[in-house]
């Protein structure tokens, strides 16, 4: 059974649907508000409707046409485990639940061998996985054979984009529909459904219109989030009312959306990189806090500050990998939460920092040459001398010491013959970089004898 909303391994679907209309009767006000609103129809269904148009794949499956297996992929609070339910009830197939934090290979399997043996006598049957991301490879290759010979339909719901987590062979096999957040006005739609709902509320509270602007506020498009913040609000409640005093004393935060191990994580390092390369200091500032809020390892902030300092920055501003050097280091020796100030102190460097992708450039530029086997010989004068019969090979003989010139710089051969009077540095005129870019050109001419 999978959070009470799904019958136990063996029954039909049209018999748990009715179970679960009585269990909720019986249950009444004890069943989580978010359950007891749970859509029974897709009339009900709020949102996505990207993806329930008429004659796409998910609507057939709704309405028991569609026979492809489907992986539902989006944020939590979106509709995955509801559409699951419709899809079990409008097939009239059996229905078999199982969670992805507590089945094992020997679990798939057993439903697979049952749902093959229904097969004999023309009966089919849903399998819906929760957090099918969190299967291992060897739990997921178990689906394979019955997915592509349609022992089973799988429904799989999963908050991590399956690119990342879901094996290819399954993945080809699986329709893959991305659920969106909810919009604000979605939220509503459903906050005021559930006030006025028999379901739910009943009407028993009265609610105010800045009380539910709050609640859609912190529900950041998660109609569960929303519903137990309304709930928990509806509890505290003394007289009936539900003002926004009473849902900020009630809900203590917005959680944050993000999971370190999925797509959620490189969505916001993404954004966070990008926004330090754009200088915009107040959106990195808001990403750095996103991660830090949902237990980023610091670790892993420092790191990437350390390459963008490098890669974004460069010699525009050379103090700049320095300052996220030492970020670093506080969060090795200091450690969190105090190690946050440094993180904000890098990422306010890194971003108001003049901007220079000339050392990204130039490494890339010389590594694509020795990619394609620009890799000559070392110039004889620039080869190692300290070994007995060095000179007679002719290493290190003619190397001009720099220092014993007054300017220290002087003509002399570097590069392999193949490459002599390649550029692979160019300065910008960004920052530090506007000194640096005519002290390069100076220093070519000399060095080349230009």
């Amino acid at each position: 059974m999978t959070d009470g909303l799904f019958e136990a391994p063996g029954t039909s679907a049209s018999s748990a649907g009715t179970e679960e209309f009585s269990m909720g009767q019986a249950a009444g006000r004890l069943a989580p508000l978010a359950v007891r609103m749970r859509p029974a129809s897709l009339d009900e269904v709020v949102g996505q409707q990207h993806l329930l148009g008429a004659g796409s794949p998910l609507r057939r499956l709704i309405e028991g046409s569609g026979a492809a297996s489907v992986l539902l992929y989006g944020p939590p609070g979106t509709g995955k485990t509801t559409l699951a339910s419709l899809i079990s009830q409008a097939t009239g197939r059996r229905f078999e639940a199982l969670s992805a934090l507590s089945a094992g290979v020997r679990e798939v399997r057993a439903v697979i061998d049952m749902a093959r043996r229904r097969l004999l006598s023309g009966e089919q049957t849903v399998l819906f996985i929760d957090e099918v991301h969190r299967f291992s490879k060897t739990q997921q290759d178990a689906l394979l054979a019955a997915v592509e010979n349609r022992v089973v339909l799988l429904v799989g719901a999963t908050t991590e984009n399956p690119s990342f987590s879901v094996v290819s062979p399954l993945l080809s096999r699986s329709l893959v529909l991305q659920l969106k957040s909810l919009s604000e006005n979605d939220i509503r739609l459903v906050l005021n459904r559930a006030a006025a709902d028999p379901r739910g509320l009943g009407g028993e509270y009265t609610i105010s219109e800045e009380a539910l602007d709050h609640i859609v506020r912190i529900a950041g498009g998660d109609a569960r989030r929303a519903l137990t913040a309304l709930e928990a609000s509806a509890e505290s409640s003394l007289d009936g009312s539900v003002g926004v005093d009473l849902v900020e004393a009630s809900v203590d935060r917005a959680a944050v959306r993000y999971d370190r191990a999925g797509d959620q994580h490189y969505d916001v390092i993404s954004a966070y990189i990008k926004s330090l390369r754009g200088s915009d200091v107040d959106a990195a500032l808001h990403y750095l806090a996103r991660m830090i809020s949902a237990g980023e390892d610091p670790r892993f902030i420092a790191r990437r500050l350390m390459i963008q300092a490098s890669e974004d920055v460069g010699m525009a501003d050379p103090t700049a990998l320095q300052t996220a050097v030492a970020a670093a280091q506080v969060v090795q020796l200091v450690g969190m939460p105090e190690a946050q100030l440094a993180l904000a102190h890098a990422t306010i460097h890194v971003a108001t920092a003049p901007k220079s992708g000339a050392v990204a450039a130039a490494i890339g530029a010389a590594m694509s040459d020795i990619g394609q086997g620009k890799a000559g010989a070392v110039p004889p004068h620039l080869r190692d001398g300290h070994y007995a019969g060095a000179a007679k090979l002719g290493n290190a003989q003619g190397y001009k010491y720099p220092h014993d010139h007054p300017d220290g710089v002087l003509l002399q051969q570097y590069p392999p013959d193949e490459l002599v009077g390649t550029d692979y540095y160019t300065p910008t005129d960004h920052g530090y970089e506007r000194e640096v870019g005519p002290r390069v050109t100076k220093l070519r001419r000399i060095v080349r004898g230009r």
